[in-house]
């Protein structure tokens, strides 16, 4: 399998694309007006406590103070019997606190005290003992063998523990030893750094998006990390002599004269990830709507009809979903609660199938995902873990027409509210004329098929009714002028 990654960089924003075998995969935007927040440690102060939510929230100098849940706080999670958050933090005092999730939508960011420091190829965990392994090293024997490993390399007086990534199973001790030594500084200087930052400060910031996607997403099987910008390029080479030596080699500078996004016809995918459709290879196509509480996946079989029969076409248009939705949840960077709704199928061996070919195809996210399997009802449910905002929601905004409704009321439909409203108005003041200000369509529909209902209403109301086309107006936007 041929995986490249493509990082292109503009002064306003940084994109990157994870591709496989020439199709993209996942796609990262970050903007220099909004940069990413996972990661930062703040001093905090804690400006309320809810002990009723057994949580608190903490401002941090951003527009919106941040959410810290008492299973996020490192005194309260330590004991068998979790400790009320009341007995642990008051208002007006400062801590320490790390992002783990973005602000979402109205929401702010989700915090914790259990600090966290990613290297190449460990975490540091400055405040436990415990030495973990990535759960995606799923070999029991080669996780034991990790683990020996690492203690070996240990201070015997060491403080705190660590998490094995993936990546360390093809480190040096080397490697190793200089991620433990880069990772035991850096805490050193954020604990120096507590101490004199005022309230509010930001006081470690994680590296931006190139440098961690070099770090994080990086793998033996990238062949290739192709970037568009020359600065942005010699960046990345020092940060992989001093962190990655094994990428130097993988990094290209792009100088070609086309769009490096527009030669991998990413921008084309990018436009489609926007759309509620998507279709699939075969004629099917998927539905999805994104709400603020879940996602929904809706698979049809549109105009696929091959297969023996029509238990055969519901299968195979099933299995191609079930790829297409890993990869939609991936590309779209949806997370929460995912409801699919599969056509239905009615032997069981066909539904396990199913559900095997969705599980194996979640299983390449770096995100953590569940897949719940069939409820009694015939849906899928799954979850997938959320840290930051969707890509609809950092490239979209709400229509200010249908305010996000994805419908407009018809034309008829604002006629009708209209009439009602001269009515109102016609009977509260003593106006010499009435004129409506309305959108093109909502007029001629005024003059030609409801114009014997304005008439009518004239008559009633006994005063003269003139219609004026305002064409910047939707056609939900009305006015009504008193002469």
């Amino acid at each position: 399998m041929s995986e490249e990654i493509l990082i292109n960089v503009t002064p306003q924003e940084t994109r990157i694309a994870m591709m496989e075998n020439g199709v993209v995969q996942e796609l990262q935007i970050e903007r220099s007006s909004s940069l990413g927040l996972v990661g930062n440690i703040y001093r905090g102060v804690v400006c309320r406590v809810l002990p009723g939510m057994q949580s608190a929230f903490i401002e941090m100098g951003l527009q919106r103070a941040a959410f810290l849940h008492a299973g996020d706080i490192f005194e309260c999670g330590q004991s068998e019997t979790q400790i009320p958050i009341q007995a642990v933090l008051h208002e007006g005092q400062s801590l320490m606190v790390q992002v783990i999730k973005e602000p979402i939508g109205t929401k702010g960011a989700r915090l914790t005290t259990q600090i966290s420091i990613a290297g190449r190829f460990l975490v540091y965990l400055p405040q436990q003992e415990h030495i973990g392994v990535s759960q995606r090293i799923e070999d029991e024997a080669e996780r034991e063998l990790l683990r020996a490993r690492l203690i070996g390399l240990l201070p015997e007086n060491r403080v705190g523990g660590y998490i094995i990534r993936t990546m360390s199973e093809t480190a040096t001790d080397e490697e190793l030893l200089a991620d433990i030594d880069y990772l035991t500084k850096t805490w050193v200087h954020i604990r120096a750094k507590n101490t004199t930052v005022p309230e509010r400060s930001l006081i470690f910031q994680d590296l931006n998006l190139p440098m961690r996607v070099l770090r994080d997403v990086l793998c033996d099987e990238t062949e290739m990390v192709r970037i568009d910008s020359s600065e942005t390029y010699q960046k990345l080479l020092d940060f992989a002599n001093l962190y990655a030596i094994t990428a130097l080699d993988k990094l290209v500078h792009y100088q070609g004269e086309r769009p490096l996004f527009d030669l991998y016809n990413i921008e084309q995918e990018i436009e489609k990830s926007m759309s509620r459709k998507v279709d699939l290879n075969s004629g099917g196509y998927l539905i999805f709507d994104q709400t603020e509480a879940l996602t929904t996946v809706d698979v049809n079989t549109g105009s696929f009809v091959s297969g023996k029969n029509l238990s055969d076409t519901i299968f195979k248009t099933n299995l191609e979903a079930a790829q297409s939705i890993a990869r939609q949840l991936r590309l779209r960077n949806l997370g929460g609660i995912i409801i699919i709704d599969f056509i239905d199928m009615d032997e069981d061996t066909q539904r396990e199938a199913v559900l095997d070919e969705l599980q194996k195809a979640v299983a390449r996210d770096r995100a953590r995902t569940g897949v719940n399997g069939f409820t009694p009802l015939g849906l899928v449910e799954m979850t997938r873990k959320r840290t930051r905002e969707s890509l609809a929601h950092v490239l979209c905004e709400t229509c200010p027409t249908c305010k996000g409704r994805g419908e407009q009321k018809t034309a008829q439909t604002v006629c009708y509210e209209i009439l009602r409203e001269l009515l109102r108005e016609a009977r509260q003041f003593n106006a010499r004329e009435l004129r409506v200000l309305a959108g093109q369509k909502v007029i001629e529909m005024l003059l030609d098929e409801e114009s014997q209902s304005l008439a009518n209403l004239s008559d009633f109301i006994g005063k003269p009714i003139s219609l004026q086309v305002e064409a910047h107006y939707s056609q939900e936007s009305f006015d009504i002028i008193l002469m």
